[in-house]
């Protein structure tokens, strides 16, 4: 049994006995070196400028050390979810700089290769350190959290009170990333002061399936990964060394957690809170929808139907009042009915999108439903739909007018015209942001036009004309060219090739483009004038872009048949 040491004197003396972890590289890591590594973070954040740093490593044990290093050097930490430009560009206003995995442009700060390992760490300020990290977006946009290094102790202690017997002796594998809350806790911070040991994150099943069979394991998942545990991979090899499976970081399906349970051989552990609250109860799925749990040392309450919280992992001392509509169950325990914040008006009348939600997976043909509102001048009602037969790449536009009269004939029965919705998505799986979670901006982004809102003037066997106006929320201005939306050469060759489609009987097969020319960049708000001309004699579709700042872009198209 390792010696449980605080988060405030991990580092400050060598333990020669002590394994911290295993590297990218497969490399045991001892504690003389992870402090080596700290020492070497903090030197480097000592001499950078600036108070907030920005965090963003792939490997789990080097952000591990450049984490404590920063604290050692007192620096304000922000973790973003990813490396994207657009979240780093989001991040930049707010730091001094970044460190990590990130591009060169950004200058990430790099750690003393040599550190001075004689000078002395001094003991983690738990009242004054912070964490910053964000919401994950499931209901809004991203929010700014800032936890106090107090407040991630006494939930590392909260969890090690309601799980730790249990985890004795065993490794920690997971699949959620450190940059998240619950990953930070349960796969770097507990791990650290438990001494168990830091693994590399793992990212596919097979994989995961031959490093949890070593040894007896535990495993940190996600909803998104549990409802996607392939049945025909060789699960009994675990043999029982599996001692526990959490999850957390949205609700978990019935049908998941059952079917988790039977692959895997125990009862998956959910945990529920969120980056405001921190964690606030659990429950295990050894029955069939299982009550809530609080947490050692969280205290609760309903006020005005909602659950309130007062915990040690809140920033001040009081009561929290979560979006969270709760009932009280036998004991100490109690039963989630839903978010309050998910009831919306639309025309005056209020809607439950949950209730919609349950109403649209109780119909035999639907896996799993998100309902949004979509913004404008009126706001809609629309629905994201995972159907239980796949495929739904293949399927035309009749058959998702066919599949959403279905369900909308279905939600007549309780719901009526106005608070039904109007518009429709059906895919293959939900969109999930790397914490394993479906945001409100990835459900919208759906809904966001994919082509621009054609206008013919011209269709004859031979020639087209028509004006394409480009709304800044066309989906192809996203990803390119971070400081200025342009719309990519690329996309005006694919849209020339559909239109053309729509206006000529065109060969099937594409063979190579001639005299492709880009001479103007295009932006939101131009009128673009698409010219077509069709040689069938030659198999040539030709294509002009014109606008009034000029051409744009001009080239030839050469089929061939099948």
């Amino acid at each position: 049994m390792a010696e449980w040491i605080a988060l405030d004197r991990l580092a400050l003396v060598p333990q020669p006995g002590r394994l911290v972890g295993i590297d990218a590289d497969g490399q045991a890591v001892s504690h003389p070196q992870f402090r080596n590594r700290v020492q070497g973070w903090q030197q480097a954040f000592a001499r950078a400028p600036g108070r907030d740093w920005a965090l963003y490593f792939d490997d789990t044990l080097d952000f591990a050390a450049a984490l404590l290093g920063a604290w050692h050097a007192g620096k304000r930490v922000f973790l973003g979810g990813d490396n994207l430009p657009a979240t780093l560009d989001s991040l930049a206003p707010r730091v001094a700089g970044f460190a990590g995995d990130v591009p060169s442009r950004y200058a990430p700060l790099q750690p003393d290769a040599d550190p001075d390992a004689s000078a002395p760490l001094r003991a983690l300020d738990e009242d004054a350190l912070e964490l910053v990290v964000f919401t994950s977006g499931s209901t809004g946009a991203p929010t700014a959290i800032g936890k106090y290094l107090r407040q991630l102790t006494r939930e590392v202690d909260a969890l090690q009170a309601a799980f730790g017997e249990q985890l004795e002796g065993a490794q920690i594998h997971g699949t959620v990333s450190h940059q998240h809350i619950y990953g930070l806790l349960f796969r770097v911070l507990w791990p650290l002061v438990a001494g168990r040991a830091i693994l590399p994150r793992r990212f596919f099943h097979e994989d995961l399936i031959s490093a949890l069979a070593q040894q007896d394991s535990v495993l940190v998942a996600t909803p998104a990964h549990l409802k996607r545990l392939p049945e025909q991979l060789d699960w009994p090899s675990l043999g029982g060394r599996l001692r526990a499976v959490f999850s957390s970081g949205g609700p978990l399906p019935t049908d998941a957690a059952v079917q988790a349970r039977a692959l895997l051989g125990v009862a998956p552990t959910e945990v529920f809170g969120s980056s405001e609250t921190g964690g606030i109860a659990w429950r295990q799925w050894s029955a069939e929808q299982p009550q809530w749990h609080p947490l050692p040392g969280v205290a609760w309450r309903i006020d005005d139907g909602c659950l309130s919280v007062s915990s040690p992992h809140l920033a001040e001392a009081g009561w929290w009042q979560t979006q969270d509509r709760v009932e009280a169950d036998a004991g100490r325990s109690f039963r989630l009915l839903g978010r309050a914040d998910r009831i919306v008006k639309i025309e005056e009348r209020r809607v439950s999108l949950d209730a919609l939600e349950q109403q649209l997976c109780a119909h035999p043909s639907v896996q799993e439903a998100r309902v949004l509102v979509l913004p404008g001048a009126r706001e809609q009602l629309a629905a994201v739909v995972v159907p239980r037969a796949a495929g739904v790449a293949q399927w035309d536009d009749a058959e998702r007018r066919r599949q959403a009269q279905a369900l909308g004939a279905h939600l007549a029965q309780s719901h009526d015209a106005v608070t039904r919705p109007r518009r429709w998505r059906f895919v293959d799986a939900l969109p999930y942001n790397a914490q394993g979670k479906t945001t409100a901006a990835a459900l919208g982004a759906l809904f966001r036009p994919l082509l621009p809102a054609a206008e013919w003037q011209q269709r004859d066997a031979a020639a087209a004309l028509l004006v394409l106006p480009l709304e800044p929320d066309l989906v192809a201005f996203d990803g390119h060219f971070p400081q200025a939306k342009i719309l990519p050469g690329v996309v005006q060759l694919d849209w020339a090739i559909h239109y053309g489609r729509q206006a000529f009987t065109l060969p099937p097969r594409f063979e190579r483009m001639d005299a492709l020319k880009f001479q103007h960049v295009a932006r939101p708000g131009d009128r673009l004038q698409l010219t077509l001309g069709w040689d069938a004699a030659k198999s040539v579709l030709s294509f002009r872009y014109v606008s009034d700042h000029g051409v744009h872009a001009s080239g030839r198209v050469v089929f061939g048949d099948a």
